[in-house]
């Protein structure tokens, strides 16, 4: 790649990364996305973790020569490092798996086992940054997060899909009265657990975390067993163990309508998805309002460039 690219993506870095890092320091943020497949040929993404860089490639459509993508990568490293002033010991890059070369130098990068504790609006979180597809974090719920621990006081709370369990912890830290945390990972489950406890949150008479398909387990509930329900599911899942894979675009309704029924009146569901062509189904949603609350929780870092729909939805 010739070496006016180069500085084209480093001067692109400088401005974004000076602009961005003003506005975390000036917000308490030690957790947020620096660039996003800015300029097409650096399609990379990079997040910060407290004083950890986490580097994920994205799938081009026109693939480098392996000699040709490990020189382009090095570079990246080096250039990145040096803008946002980062040890590379403390870069961990998700790339495509290829044979040693002149990366050998980096392999401390994809190094498996990088956990990492960080700190977002007072509360303690574990990230994985070498391991699984994602960190364990999602930075762009940040603002809906903050939403749900302003309103969950004394409120019965059902975490859907729950992932780690960041939304559970924002509602434990809210004083919710009850934390239902599902999801049909074990891994996930236990990690979710681990941050409750992380913060000194954890009660087993008031925190639950059930192992289920979340579709089956809806069939399950009595009316009215909560009063705040957060929904984040996958765009589309077929794991063996459950009953019927899941498509949110055709599901969503259903799912939504079956936890509306969980829900005591006056009660909240808060529901997002990332499927960049979804279109809700509100004539089937049997619910008393549904607010587009997309803008409203997109945070600085993901100014332009967040494909994901929320909506909170009442009873």
């Amino acid at each position: 790649m010739l070496p006016e690219k180069f500085e084209m993506f480093r001067n692109r870095l400088i401005k974004v990364y000076r602009h961005l890092s003003k506005q975390a320091k000036r917000q308490g943020i030690t957790c947020y996305r620096i660039y996003d497949h800015d300029l097409p040929e650096f399609a990379l993404c990079i997040e910060r973790y407290g004083d950890n860089l986490y580097l994920a490639e994205y799938k081009r459509k026109f693939e480098m020569a392996e000699g040709e993508h490990e020189a382009w990568l090095e570079t990246c490293i080096e250039l990145i490092c040096d803008v946002l002033q980062m040890p590379v010991d403390n870069v961990y890059i998700k790339e495509r798996q290829r044979k040693p070369g002149r990366l050998g130098q980096y392999q401390r990068v994809s190094e498996a086992g990088a956990n990492f504790i960080v700190e977002e609006a007072g509360l303690k979180f574990r990230v994985n940054l070498s391991d699984y597809l994602d960190t364990g974090l999602f930075l762009d719920h940040r603002i809906t997060r903050g939403m749900v621990r302003n309103e969950v006081n004394e409120k019965r709370v059902l975490n859907l899909f729950c992932y780690t369990g960041s939304f559970s912890v924002y509602a434990a830290a809210g004083g919710a009265a009850q934390v239902t945390s599902v999801d049909l990972s074990k891994t996930y489950l236990q990690w979710a657990e681990e941050n409750m406890r992380l913060n000194e949150f954890y009660d087993e008479k008031k925190h639950h975390f059930v192992h289920a398909d979340v579709k089956q387990y809806l069939d399950s509930l009595a009316p009215a067993s909560f009063d705040l329900v957060v929904m984040d599911p996958p765009t589309f899942s077929n794991s063996k163990r459950m009953k019927d894979f899941l498509d949110i675009q055709r599901d969503h309704a259903e799912l939504l309508n079956k936890t509306l029924r969980a829900v005591a009146p006056g009660g909240v569901i808060y529901f997002s998805t990332n499927y960049r062509k979804f279109e809700l189904d509100q004539k089937q949603i049997e619910s008393s309002e549904i607010k587009d609350i997309t803008r409203a929780t997109t945070p600085f870092d993901f100014e332009g460039k967040l494909f994901r729909f929320c909506y909170k939805i009442k009873k």
